[in-house]
C-alpha cells in the first residue's frame, strides 16, 4: 500500500463526501486507502456516507472507524494512522477538494527529495484567496508580536517570519508550518517522531508535529505548483464558544511545550496575557455579531 488518507468526519456529510470524491473520481497510478474516522457524528452522516460508498467499502478501498465520542482532531486522526497501512500519510480535512494530479505529485516530489519529512500543497479558500495556514513560520514570541502588531504588512521580509512571507504563494521552498488540512508524511517519519499531540483537541497540532518533524532534523516542503481547495469550517459551526477556546488554548499549550524554558518568566507572563486577552476580546466581539456573521468567523479561524 502506497498511501493512506486519513479524514476524520464530524457532523458533515456533504463535505465529506465531496473530499471523498475528489480523490476516488480519480484514476491513480499508485495503492492507497481511505480510513474514515468518525467522531460520533449525530446528524447521520457517517450512516449516509455508508451508504454512499457501499461499493467502496465492500472493495476495501474506504475503511471506516466509528468512535464512541468526539475524541478531538488529534485522537481522531492518531486512531485512523495506526490502522493505516500505506508507507505514506496524507492528512486531508473532510473539507477539501482535491484539485487535478495534486496526490500523485505531491508524492513524487516526496519521494525524489532526500529528508524531506513532510510536504503541503497551496491551499485555496472557496472564493479563491490562499488559504496563509498552509504556509507560516514557527509562533515564536516575536514572530507572532510582530503578526498582531502587522508591522509584517509594513516589511514583509524582516517582520513575516509567522505567515513565512519570504516564500511567495506560488513559489516552491521549505517551510517551518504546513496546514493539517493537507500534510502528506512517510510513515518512518511519524514512526520516529511521534504522532499529533492528543494535547491539541481541535487546533495546533499541525504546528506541533511540524516543529518536532525539523526537530528530528527533517525538512518541510511547500509545494504550491498543485492545490486542494478548503471550505474552512465545516464542522466546527456548531460550537462556537468552545472553537474560539480551543483555538487560543492551543498557543498556549504549545508556547508550554516548546518555547516555555527558553524564555524568562517575564516573557511568559507576557504570552499568557496577550493570548488570553485576545480571547477575551474575541469571546466579546463574537456576542456582538449577529449570527451569520459569528459563524462566518469561525470559518475565517486558523492557526
Amino acid at each position: 500500500m502506497k498511501l493512506s488518507i486519513i479524514i476524520v468526519n464530524y457532523n458533515t456529510y456533504s463535505l465529506t463526501r465531496q473530499t471523498i470524491e475528489s480523490v476516488i473520481q480519480k484514476k491513480h497510478k499508485f495503492t492507497y486507502e481511505i480510513v474514515l474516522v468518525d467522531n460520533a457524528s449525530a446528524d447521520g452522516s457517517i450512516e449516509a456516507l455508508e451508504e454512499t460508498f457501499k461499493e467502496e467499502i465492500k472493495n476495501k478501498q474506504i475503511h471506516i472507524i466509528k468512535n464512541s465520542a468526539n475524541l478531538g482532531f488529534s485522537k481522531a486522526n492518531n486512531i485512523g494512522i495506526r490502522s493505516a497501512k500505506g508507507d505514506y500519510i496524507l492528512l486531508l480535512n473532510s473539507d477539501t477538494e482535491v484539485e487535478g494530479n495534486c496526490l500523485e505529485e505531491c508524492l513524487m516530489q516526496m519521494e525524489s527529495t532526500p529528508k524531506l519529512g513532510a510536504i503541503g500543497c497551496k491551499v485555496v479558500l472557496a472564493n479563491g484567496t490562499l488559504d496563509h495556514a498552509c504556509k507560516r513560520g514557527f509562533p515564536t514570541p516575536k514572530a507572532s508580536l510582530y503578526y498582531f502588531l502587522k508591522w509584517d504588512k509594513k516589511d514583509p521580509i524582516r517582520y513575516g517570519q509567522y505567515a513565512a512571507l519570504h516564500l511567495g504563494e506560488d513559489e516552491v521552498g521549505e517551510v517551518d508550518v504546513l496546514t493539517g488540512a493537507f500534510m502528506l508524511m512517510p510513515r518512518k517519519v511519524l514512526d520516529e517522531v511521534g504522532l499529533l499531540d492528543e494535547d491539541f483537541f481541535m487546533y495546533g497540532e499541525d504546528i506541533d508535529l511540524c516543529f518536532r518533524i525539523k526537530e528530528g532534523g527533517y525538512s518541510i516542503l511547500y509545494y504550491p505548483k498543485e492545490c486542494i481547495i478548503h471550505y474552512k469550517g465545516g464542522s466546527s459551526t456548531r460550537r462556537r464558544y468552545k472553537v474560539i477556546f480551543d483555538f487560543h488554548h492551543a498557543m498556549w499549550i504549545f508556547y508550554k511545550k516548546h518555547y516555555k524554558k527558553r524564555y524568562n518568566i517575564f516573557v511568559t507572563a507576557l504570552v499568557g496575557i496577550g493570548i488570553w486577552t485576545k480571547y477575551l476580546l474575541e469571546v466579546v466581539k463574537n456576542r456582538l455579531k449577529p449570527v451569520h456573521q459569528q459563524l462566518q468567523s469561525e470559518e475565517n479561524q486558523s492557526i
